[in-house]
């Protein structure tokens, strides 16, 4: 990897749903410029150069000055839960034909036995073949592989017109000799199909969760290798000759070659993106303790850092599938400025989950949208400035009052009225959404900063807080792009694991030294292929480890010449601070090794613009509807504002990329690190 030196500047690009987002930075100066443009869903490298171009252009500088591309995708998420995945067949053990239909026994959170209905699995059991073969749970050959199997398989499933072939076995995990020779066979006899194994997508125990990741992976893989084909390509017609990384579900970023060989690292990697930039911007600003709320057009992700740490989870879901690969620990909910807000049959009002989406988009937007959303609500009651995008998108309020007025009348409200109901739904919802990370989990949020951002973020940031009771709320200096800026922020970050399935204490130490020093030598290869420096490399290990027969495992950081007494009292203290309680009568097992590996880039330099006080920035005023009545709110253009700008609420504070809403009662000011810190009290 070449230099940040020889090219100063480095552009970030984060695609979602409705807004593609772009950051460009120098590296010399720490000067950062943002674009934002409306996504192109059928081809998303196309809004991804428009962007760029858009960026550049606000530089004033070239193409060519580009040293490293950095992009953060839902491509492979929106391809699973739209359904629209290649046709995809799965070879496994002779006997487990039915793993991926029979699943787990529990039932989604809000289904019961008689509302829930299985969802399709991604490859149905007429694409599911088996080869003779077993490998223990130890590790060692029960009986050969059966490769006249697998090279039946191949050319059913070439019959079949399958584009991808997942292969699962048995105890892979343990012996990865007969995956590896069924993928040899599978290139053979299957040339052009697109092949991944479970032992290098997720070798694992949970025969279930394991097959599932490695279909989903082998899924998306044709669509994945097709977009970043297509996204290198016009990056070389722009004249852009820098390296692609792409976003990770675990907060880092990996090469493209790697993303093509393991696509599902990157489902729900857009959000993992503004959490890591939320991190960093919260740092800047001396807070470690922070919770983060990235309201988007169509959902909102919420997090929780404590102590400056990103919490991984190995639960998560992309729609109905469990993805057992590391991955930012989130809830993400359907609420968002572009949820629609609707009176069912029985007189209620709903907001969400149903979302406008880019096409027609919000009422107000004047794109043909009849229906109310979160957004038109805003502009019932002030909240937005008569344009977005720097003047770009021109907001009517005729059309939001008319599409806010569709849910007044049925509820014999005014459409003042009704406007605040619809946000007020949509902050309890988030609220709630908060509560899960929080509360349930054992942290007061009142002992947390609210981070607020994403385009709709920072208009909501002082109702969530007064809900929660939190005081201080700090909105970063492009929040509307801050997904695009966490990935100047992020590391290069891969994740090695292996099950070993020991009891904790009477372990083999040695044998687990020795599996960590395997996992070791396979971050050293994954640093080689990424071109990190040595002095740029770091590894921690950590061990996944439950009390006997628990069901799931709590990670506990291992250290150089541990010990298990040591090893079990972290185990206790964390099952304690997730559910209240240890049990030192039970024995506790060590389930998983994993190493983390990181290599380090260039750090991002965050700042205030230069400007002067509130009196300099304010550019007008706007008639805002409070509950208590009409109000003439201070209109303040952001770019104005220098470090140590202080203004109170109400307020509405202007930038191209979000509007901040501060409310009666909060006192803003600009901090040196660029963010704004809002103050209730």
């Amino acid at each position: 990897m070449p230099s940040p030196d020889a090219a100063p500047l480095i552009v970030a690009v984060d695609i979602g749903g409705t807004f593609t987002d772009v950051t460009l930075q120098d590296t010399a100066t720490g000067e950062a410029w943002t674009a934002k443009t409306p996504s192109t869903p059928r081809d998303p490298s196309e809004a991804f150069i428009t962007g760029v171009d858009l960026a550049l252009a606000a530089a004033g500088r070239q193409a060519a000055a580009i040293g490293r591309v950095l992009h953060g995708t839902t491509v492979a998420t929106n391809l699973i839960l739209e359904g629209k995945t290649a046709p995809t067949a799965l070879l496994t053990t002779a006997g487990f034909r039915h793993v991926l239909e029979i699943g787990r026994a529990d039932l989604p959170r809000r289904d019961n036995l008689w509302a829930w209905v299985k969802p399709r699995r991604p490859v149905p059991p007429s694409l599911v073949f088996e080869a003779a073969g077993r490998i223990a749970a130890d590790g060692s050959e029960l009986a050969p592989l059966d490769e006249d199997a697998v090279r039946t398989t191949a050319r059913a499933a070439i019959a079949a017109g399958v584009s991808a072939i997942a292969v699962c076995l048995l105890h892979a995990f343990a012996n990865p000799s007969h995956e590896r020779r069924a993928l040899a066979i599978l290139a053979e006899e299957a040339p052009g199909v697109a092949l991944t194994a479970s032992v290098d997508v997720l070798p694992v125990v949970r025969e279930y969760e394991r097959s599932m990741a490695t279909v989903l992976n082998a899924a998306v893989m044709p669509a994945i290798s097709t977009y970043i084909a297509r996204l290198e390509a016009r990056l070389q017609a722009a004249g852009i000759a820098a390296p692609l990384l792409l976003m990770k579900s675990n907060g880092g970023v990996a090469g493209a070659r790697a993303i093509r060989q393991a696509p599902a690292q990157t489902a729900l990697s857009g959000p993992a993106a503004g959490v890591v930039g939320a991190r960093a911007v919260a740092a800047a600003a001396g807070v470690a303790n922070i919770i983060t709320v990235d309201i988007g057009g169509t959902s909102a992700d919420i997090c929780l850092i404590a102590k400056g740490e990103v919490a991984l989870t190995q639960t998560g879901r992309v729609g109905p599938w469990p993805l057992s690969l590391p991955m930012v620990d989130m809830v993400t909910i359907g609420a968002g400025g572009g949820s629609l807000a609707r009176v069912g049959t029985d007189g209620v009002l709903t907001v969400g989950p149903q979302s406008a989406g880019a096409d027609p988009g919000p009422a107000s937007y004047g794109r043909g949208g009849q229906e109310p959303t979160v957004t038109d609500a805003h502009v019932v009651l002030g909240h937005l400035p008569p344009a977005l995008l720097g003047g770009r998108m021109a907001l009517d309020p005729a059309l939001a009052e008319a599409a806010v007025r569709r849910v007044a009348e049925p509820l014999g409200l005014s459409i003042a009225e009704a406007a605040r109901g619809i946000l007020a739904i949509a902050d309890n919802t988030m609220v709630g959404a908060i509560r899960v990370v929080s509360v349930e989990r054992g942290h007061d949020p009142r002992d947390f900063v609210l981070v607020p951002f994403g385009g709709a973020g920072p208009l909501h940031g002082c109702a969530i807080a007064e809900l929660l009771g939190i005081t201080r709320v700090l909105v970063p200096p492009a929040p509307g792009v801050l997904c695009a800026q966490g990935l100047l922020a992020a590391d290069l970050k891969a994740e090695f694991a292996r099950s070993v399935a020991e009891p904790l204490h009477g372990a083999d130490l040695a044998r687990l030294e020795a599996v960590f020093a395997s996992l070791e030598q396979d971050a050293a290869a994954w640093f080689t292929q990424e071109g990190v420096a040595p002095a740029d490399r770091r590894l921690r290990r950590v061990a996944l480890m439950r009390y006997e027969e628990q069901g799931h495992e709590l990670p506990v950081a291992w250290q150089a010449g541990d010990d298990p007494a040591r090893l079990g009292a972290a185990f206790a203290a964390a099952h304690r601070g997730l559910y209240g309680f240890d049990l030192p009568e039970v024995a506790v097992e060590v389930v998983t090794l994993r190493v983390e590996a990181a290599g380090l880039l260039p750090a991002p330099a965050w700042r205030a613009p230069d400007g002067g006080g509130a009196a300099q920035a304010e550019i007008g005023h706007q008639r805002v509807l409070l509950p208590g009545g009409a109000v003439e709110a201070a209109v303040i253009d952001r770019g104005r504002l220098g470090a140590g700008a202080t203004f109170a609420g109400p307020a509405i504070v202007t930038q191209l990329d979000a509007t901040t809403l501060v409310g009666p009662g909060w006192t803003a000011t600009m901090e040196a690190s660029g963010a704004l810190v809002l103050v209730r009290g």
